[in-house]
C-alpha cells in the first residue's frame, strides 16, 4: 500500500512537473481501478490528492520468512494457478480474475482475493485463505485454515505454479 501510495504521488507530482514545461499542458489524470475500469479527473478541479489506509503505511502484513523486493500487481496475479493440496496431496486450480473474484476445483469454490503487500491475498467461502507469494525465484501457496489470518503459521506450503497467466 505505501509503495502504491509513493508511485501514485510521484505520477501526480511529474504529471504537474510535465505540464508546466509543456507547450501544451495535460488536463487530466486518469485512475485506475483493481476491476479494471478507469476514471479521468481534470486537474485543474484537483486542489489535493489524499490517501487513506486501513493499515499505517510504515507496517506490513508480510509474515517472516516472505521476501521483500519489488512490489508485484495485480496483473501479476491474475490467472490460473496450479497448486498443491498439502504434502503429497494431489493439486487443484485456482483462477483469479481481474475483478477480484477467485475459483477453485476443490472444497468451496467461490472466494475474493486482493493484492497486499505484494502477494495475492484469496479469502475462500469456506473460511480457508490462501497467499501466493513469490519466494526467491518461484511462487507458493501457502494456506490457512478457518480462523487464522495471513500472519498466522500456515497450515501448509506448497508450490505455485502460474499455468494460464491472463493477457492485460
Amino acid at each position: 500500500m505505501r509503495r502504491a501510495i509513493l508511485v501514485l504521488s510521484a505520477l501526480v507530482l511529474l504529471a504537474g512537473g510535465a505540464a508546466a514545461q509543456a507547450s501544451k499542458p495535460q488536463d487530466e489524470m486518469i485512475i485506475v481501478f483493481k476491476d479494471g475500469h478507469q476514471q479521468s479527473i481534470a486537474m485543474s478541479s484537483v486542489a489535493r490528492i489524499e490517501f487513506k489506509s486501513a493499515t499505517p503505511a510504515t507496517t506490513s502484513t508480510k509474515p517472516a520468512g516472505s521476501t521483500g523486493g519489488t512490489a508485484l500487481g495485480i496483473s501479476h496475479f491474475v490467472g490460473k494457478w496450479e497448486v498443491g493440496e498439502g504434502i503429497g496431496r494431489s493439486t487443484f486450480t485456482i483462477t483469479l480474475d481481474r475483478d477480484g473474484s477467485a475459483k477453485k476445483t476443490i472444497g468451496a469454490s467461490n472466494g475474493k482475493w486482493a493484492v497486499v503487500d505484494g502477494e495475492a491475498q484469496i479469502t475462500w467461502d469456506d473460511g480457508w485463505h490462501d497467499a501466493i507469494r513469490k519466494v526467491g525465484s518461484k511462487h507458493q501457496k501457502f494456506a490457512y485454515g478457518p480462523g487464522k489470518t495471513f500472519t498466522d503459521e500456515p497450515d501448509n506450503v506448497t508450490d505455485a505454479k502460474h499455468t494460464e497467466p491472463s493477457q492485460i
